[in-house]
């Protein structure tokens, strides 16, 4: 048996939280959030899961763990963090994309790392009572994993923003509100964030050409048309919107309720009207230098994905 699964790809600060956010919304489906650091930060570190508890101390994800392990306790937190470093890696890549007939013991290894993943997807839809789990954990190499195991029926949302965009975001000091403010978010200088840019969704692009079902969205066209957008998505999780109650999603704003993201950007904590517009401040607040290098760097996937390479032009589609 399977579990129909979500995956949310693409580089961070792309809008991946909010659009996950949205989805958990739609009847059936459940959002998890960022499985890929539930190990580190929920097992080991006890943070926070959207609902505000601490992770041990969450209800839904206590029966998630018994469900999948019989009890949290009993999974190798070391072993699968090991597992990580030994096949989840972007220079995996070529490899994970390759046949899926290779070396035993590389075999054994993804496989394995993989089933953790499926095990808790399948208690989540068990414990929700969905027939459709998301996980936003983003990262390429991780969806690339999930390709070899028989027991997750893999759908694959790619998204995008523009590159210039991205890169004022990650230059941005963010807390992140489940270490009750110990912690701040990852920042990278937008040379940095261009290269990882490309990488990512170049390795999203790798994924479909593998026979993974993948469909890519704008961010900017999301924020632009959030109704059309729900309803087009929803069809590619295998769900009828034509019978779904989407009051929750106007023209400029969606209506949220609290969740159970286990980890991600701190906007899995807010909880009600979120407003809907579209962030053009790196227009303004990018150095000139910086902008011309990112969309240098980032020219032809930008031009792929539809963005102008002038950051004075507007995106076709994506007006507000």
């Amino acid at each position: 048996m399977t579990t129909r699964v979500l995956f949310v790809g693409g580089l961070g600060r792309s809008g991946t939280t909010l659009i996950e956010r949205v989805l958990g919304e739609l009847p059936g489906v459940c959002a998890l959030g960022e499985i890929v650091h539930l190990w580190q930060r929920d097992l080991r570190d006890d943070e926070r899961c959207g609902c505000g508890e601490r992770f041990s101390g969450c209800d839904f994800w206590q029966r998630v763990g018994k469900a999948a392990f019989g009890g949290w306790h009993r999974v190798d937190v070391h072993r699968i963090l090991a597992l990580r470093d030994l096949v989840e890696r972007t220079r995996h890549i070529p490899r994970l994309a390759g046949p899926k007939r290779q070396a035993l013991d590389f075999t054994a290894l993804v496989t394995e790392y993989a089933d953790y993943y499926a095990r808790i997807y399948a208690a989540a839809a068990e414990t929700a009572g969905a027939s459709v789990v998301i996980d936003s954990s983003k990262h390429s190499a991780l969806a690339h994993c999930l390709r070899w195991s028989d027991s997750v029926d893999l759908r694959v949302l790619h998204v995008v923003r523009d590159a210039r965009g991205v890169a004022y975001s990650w230059t941005k000091t963010v807390a992140r509100p489940e270490t009750d403010g110990a912690d701040e978010m990852t920042r990278y200088a937008p040379t940095r964030s261009a290269l990882l840019w490309n990488a990512h969704n170049a390795a999203f692009g790798l994924l479909r050409r593998r026979g993974v079902a993948v469909r890519r969205v704008r961010y900017e066209e999301f924020l632009a048309r959030p109704r059309s957008s729900v309803q087009r998505i929803a069809a590619f999780m295998g769900l009828d919107p034509s019978v779904m109650d989407l009051g929750f999603v106007e023209d400029e704003s969606v209506e949220l309720s609290r969740g159970h993201s286990a980890a991600g950007n701190p906007m899995r904590f807010t909880v009600g009207r979120i407003e809907l517009r579209r962030d053009d401040a790196w227009r303004r607040q990018l150095p000139p230098r910086q902008r011309a290098l990112v969309g240098a760097v980032c020219a032809p996937l930008l031009r792929a994905y539809g963005y102008p390479l002038s950051s004075t032009a507007e995106i076709v589609g994506a007006h507000r």
